[in-house]
């Protein structure tokens, strides 16, 4: 079976496929960091739905999704944003982690795995 990845690095790729399951590295807000968590939230959601598009598929396929947020106070608004932007009748298993991310201006970030 073939191995796609998108926009890969040195260190790692944004998106893999393989087969017909698509894996996402852990998204940051580039365009909202240090705003607030719906800002962020908002900037990463659309980037998912970006990189799931160029794997070919959408987030009505989500399977799974790991959300790190770096203070569980901000769980309900994070959540806010999650809730209207995942496709209804289609939500992925989930976990919420509280954890220190990897610089102080990101305060959620999100990792999807979809199938095709």
């Amino acid at each position: 079976m073939s191995i796609q990845r998108f926009e890969a690095g040195p260190r790692m790729s944004q998106v893999v496929v393989h087969g017909n399951t698509v894996y996402l590295a852990g998204v940051v807000a580039n365009k909202a960091a240090g705003e607030s968590v719906t800002k962020q939230t908002q900037d990463i959601l659309a980037t998912i739905d970006g990189h799931l598009a160029k794997a070919g598929t959408d987030k009505s396929k989500l399977l799974s999704a790991t959300i790190y947020i770096t203070d569980m106070k901000t769980f309900g608004e994070m959540n806010a944003v999650w809730d209207a932007w995942v496709s209804p009748g289609n939500t992925p298993a989930r976990a919420t982690v509280e954890a220190k991310l990897a610089a102080p201006q990101y305060t959620v970030e999100i990792m999807v795995v979809a199938a095709k």
